[in-house]
């Protein structure tokens, strides 16, 4: 059996449906896993969201730890990339008791240390393709916008000191043109998307059309990956990903391992059958 650790913030509703998703796949027995531990870098009472995201995380039954980060920062009184690997060692030696085969990294707003990146294989949900914009998903939607992009996606990654771009795990494509896309970029036109940005902002309808179908896939991708890792289709050594035969997933799929066809087929099962 998998056995997980969960790291996140949880200042949104996106962190809470991925954890509660992926619990109830392990519920349902569609994942054969355990989730270890959860941890947060907020106490509670800290903010609201993540109050809320500790509130599902004890409903769910589940070990919760927490280690406040903006604490730590006014305990040390410097900036936490100052002190990133003592802080990240407060929450190892917390951590010190749970046995882990890899992490997840969901919501999470912090940059890992190298020492962190070492002791723990840390998976990181990015919302863009291999070959996609770096930075957090609004900033990839303006790019994609910006650059009337035909596809988008998301990816799974090995966690690095280097942000969005350790080596790839997994990932999902899918066309943001044909159909109810057209008729809002024939609207975009040429217009200059720094307009765009101030007047409408996030509220954009192609800006969120966009986000929802990468939404509503990104459960699916991380589902399928943690199966390739339960079933041993991947496996982490060192700082490698590796495939079933043992050879490094760089060389066999350099741009990770293509989940399309499998978070498609997920994804439409639930449509049809939702639990």
């Amino acid at each position: 059996m998998l056995r997980i650790g969960w790291f996140s913030t949880g200042r949104g509703e996106g962190s809470r449906g991925l954890l509660n998703f992926i619990q109830k796949q392990i519920v349902k027995g569609e994942l054969e896993a355990e989730l270890q531990f959860v941890f947060s870098n907020r106490n509670r009472g800290e903010h609201a969201g993540s109050d809320t995201f500790q509130d599902l995380v004890n409903s769910l039954d589940l070990p919760l730890v927490t280690y406040s980060s903006s604490q730590f920062r006014q305990t040390t009184g410097s900036r936490l990339w100052q002190n990133r690997e003592l802080y990240d060692r407060e929450i190892m030696r917390l951590l010190n008791d749970y046995q882990v085969d890899i992490c997840v990294l969901a919501g999470y707003m912090l940059i890992a240390s190298g020492e962190m990146c070492r002791r723990y294989p840390l998976l990181n949900l990015h919302p863009a393709l291999p070959t996609g914009p770096i930075g957090t998903w609004p900033e990839v939607i303006w790019n994609l916008l910006e650059n009337r992009a035909s596809y988008t996606g998301a990816m799974i990654h090995l966690a690095t000191e280097e942000v969005d771009r350790g080596p790839v795990v997994s990932y999902f494509k899918i066309p943001i043109t044909g159909g109810e896309f057209d008729q809002y970029w024939r609207f975009l036109g040429n217009q200059k998307i720094s307009l765009i940005k101030n007047r409408e902002g996030e509220s954009y309808p192609l800006f969120n059309m966009i986000r929802q179908a990468e939404y509503l896939r990104e459960p699916y991708l991380l589902l399928e990956t943690l199966k390739s890792f339960a079933n041993n289709a991947l496996t982490i050594k060192g700082l490698d990903v590796v495939d079933a035969l043992g050879e490094p997933l760089v060389q066999s799929s350099p741009l990770g391992l293509c989940l399309t066809d499998k978070v498609e087929s997920s994804l439409n099962h639930d449509r049809k059958s939702p639990s």
